[in-house]
Parts: structure tokens; C-alpha cells; sequence
């Protein structure tokens, strides 16, 4: 185990943040990490929402989090139109946020929650200037909330973890991903912070690379014992005994369990199962959709081909080449341990576990 570290404890970076004096949404892009840490303004909502739908900012939480401000720009851009149009506007406004990712729950509902909010303030004749202010009050409590959420998750899950555990993860669930701490990154986080001697194999989950750019990256800035691997590493790792733990974020997750997230998460549920080791994801409640009975029911995005055939602008394919991204995959209910929440940890029967802590 190599021990990949620095001496900073904690993450000290926002992934997102509003500037009050400006109204101007500072978001970290996360393209650029881990050679180059630069902050990208949004100053309109299309700008936000061009960031989530190129990455700059990604992992459900954190798009949510930014739909929120992003709905708060569109107020803020149509407050001085009359008040019909103006909620016209911040529907269209909302439906094409929704399009940007279509996978991860959090996008829509946070969209949602902006729109309740804007259409029962028109619908009680509050005066247009005043609902952007509303909405900007929102978004910043839905980034409170997510960090709160994230910090709970983490306590319960951090108690999974033994002294001395190998933990495997996928892609990237830390605080680039949320509004901070993170989700299944925070669970190692506080196991860390426990003071539990563990150490973590990250793996690059290609295409995009998400766990050799930023959860490795996260793990030096938190000093946490980390190996990089590559994805096809994991099951001889877990074959040898070298994994004890597995734990990774989500993107959706449908009412009987089913969960959706990056390309590859299947894969390692079905070799954690076969190999006997707890697989566990961590997301907060918003990213439930109890609308959807089965992944089945999950919309999976297929993005460019070009993120498969390049790399770092490097093409690694010959010319012509036919390449395939599926963004997601879905994992089924049956190969997941238990989902690690903010109100408690849900195990199967999860038609049963699931509701139970929406009722806490």
C-alpha cells in the first residue's frame, strides 16, 4: 500500500459558491483538476447550466445544488418582466436545465423546488422583484442542507468501517460532488477522522477519469492512505483479499434500490458479491426517486464518443473509429449491501427500508 499523502486534514475548497456582491456563481472546474485549479463565474443560467452539461461541475448533489442557483440567475435575469411572462420564462428556463443530465435526480429536483416556490409566490400576487431574492434564499439553503446531509451519511456509514479495511471506490463522490464533504468519500472521511487506519484503492473510472483526477486528488489534499488503480484491477484486487469494503456514490436510485451510477459501478457490484464484500452506496434522500419503481425506468446518458477517443486532447484511438459512452449503468437492488443516508442506513427489503426513513 502506498501511502499518497499530505498533512492537510480537511478539503479546503468550495465547490460551489455565491458572491453576494456581484450575483455571480463561482464554480471549481473540475475539467482542469488535478493540474490546474481554476474557478469559473456564471453570471446567467445558461452559463450554469452549459457548466453542468460539460462537466465543469458534476456529481448529483453538486448539480442540484447548482440548479438551484442556477433557477435564481433566471429569476434575477427576468425579474422586470410582467408577471405572467416572467413565470413563462422560469418554467422554459427550468425545462432546459432539466435537459442538461438527464440521469442524476438531484438536477430536477432541485429545479422542482425552485419552481414551487416561484409559482406559489406568483400565484400569491408577491411582487416579481421579490421572487429571485426568494430563490437565491433557497438555493443557498439547499447547499447548507446538502453539506448537513453529507456530514450524516458519513457518521453512519463511517461506523461500517474496521480498523485496518481496504476500501475500494468508484468514480468520484467527494466534495467536488456535493456542496462539501461528500457522500461516499465522506464515509471514508469520517472513518478517518475516527481515527481507523484504513487505506483506499482508487480506481480511474474511465471514460472521464473522475477517481485519477479528483478522488485521488481528494485524498492527498485529506491525507488519507490511497493506491490509484486502474478499472480493471478491481476484481483481481478482490479475488487476492485485498478488499474488505466498497462503498460508492449514486446518481439515481429507484424505489426498489436500484441505483444508477457511473459506468463501471455494476461491474464492481457484481465482483463484490461473487468475492463475498459488503458494496454500500451513499447518497442523501434527494437522490431517491421514489416516482421510479426500477432502474429500468433510469434515463441513461450517452455522451460524446470524443471523451473516449481522447484523452487530455490526446487522441488514443485510430481516426475513424466507432466508440461508445454510456455515461451510467445500473446497478440492481440485489447486489447492494445496504444505502447509507442521511436519516440511517436502508437494507433490503428496500421497498420496505426506503419509505421507513423518508418517515423519520
Amino acid at each position: 500500500m502506498s501511502e499518497n499523502a499530505t498533512s492537510t486534514p480537511t478539503l479546503k475548497v468550495k465547490t460551489i459558491e455565491w458572491r453576494d456582491s456581484d450575483l455571480t456563481l463561482l464554480l471549481i472546474d473540475q475539467i482542469k483538476l488535478p493540474h490546474h485549479f481554476e474557478n469559473v463565474e456564471c453570471r446567467n443560467f445558461h452559463e450554469a447550466g452549459e457548466a453542468i452539461r460539460t462537466m465543469i461541475v458534476r456529481g448529483a448533489p453538486a448539480i442540484g445544488v447548482t440548479a438551484a442557483y442556477a433557477m435564481a440567475l433566471a429569476a434575477l435575469e427576468y425579474r422586470n418582466l410582467p408577471r405572467d411572462e416572467f413565470i413563462e420564462k422560469l418554467d422554459e428556463a427550468g425545462a432546459w436545465l432539466n435537459e442538461t443530465r438527464p440521469t442524476a435526480v438531484n438536477l430536477k429536483w432541485a429545479i422542482d423546488q425552485s419552481l414551487s416556490l416561484a409559482h406559489r409566490l406568483h400565484d400569491a400576487y408577491i411582487q416579481v422583484v421579490s421572487i429571485p431574492w426568494e430563490l437565491l434564499r433557497l438555493a443557498k439553503q439547499i447547499q447548507a442542507d446538502d453539506l448537513a446531509f453529507c456530514k450524516a451519511i458519513g457518521a453512519f456509514g463511517g461506523e461500517l468501517i474496521k480498523d485496518g479495511d481496504n476500501i475500494l471506490t468508484h468514480c468520484n463522490a467527494g466534495g467536488l460532488a456535493t456542496a462539501g464533504y461528500g457522500t461516499a468519500v465522506g464515509v471514508i472521511t469520517a472513518a478517518h477522522e475516527a481515527g481507523k487506519k484504513i487505506h483506499v484503492w482508487v480506481d480511474e473510472t474511465r471514460p472521464y477519469l473522475q477517481g485519477a483526477r479528483l478522488t485521488a486528488w481528494e485524498m492527498q489534499q485529506l491525507g488519507i492512505p490511497h493506491t490509484l488503480i486502474t478499472d480493471n484491477m478491481s476484481g483481481h484486487l478482490m479475488q487476492r483479499g485485498k478488499v474488505q469494503f466498497i462503498v460508492t456514490g449514486a446518481d439515481r436510485i429507484a424505489a426498489n434500490g436500484d441505483t444508477a451510477n457511473k459506468i463501471g459501478t455494476y461491474m464492481v457490484a457484481v465482483l463484490a458479491k461473487e468475492n463475498n464484500i459488503p458494496f454500500y452506496i451513499a447518497a442523501p434522500l434527494t437522490t431517491i426517486d421514489l416516482k421510479i419503481k426500477s432502474g429500468e425506468e433510469i434515463p441513461i446518458e450517452e455522451r460524446s464518443a470524443d471523451e473516449v477517443v481522447f484523452i487530455g486532447g490526446k487522441r488514443i484511438a485510430p481516426e475513424g473509429v466507432h466508440a461508445a459512452h454510456f455515461g451510467f449503468d445500473v446497478t440492481p437492488a440485489r447486489y447492494i449491501h445496504g444505502i447509507i443516508t442521511e436519516k440511517g442506513i436502508a437494507r433490503p427489503p428496500y421497498e420496505q427500508s426506503i419509505p421507513a426513513l423518508f418517515e423519520k
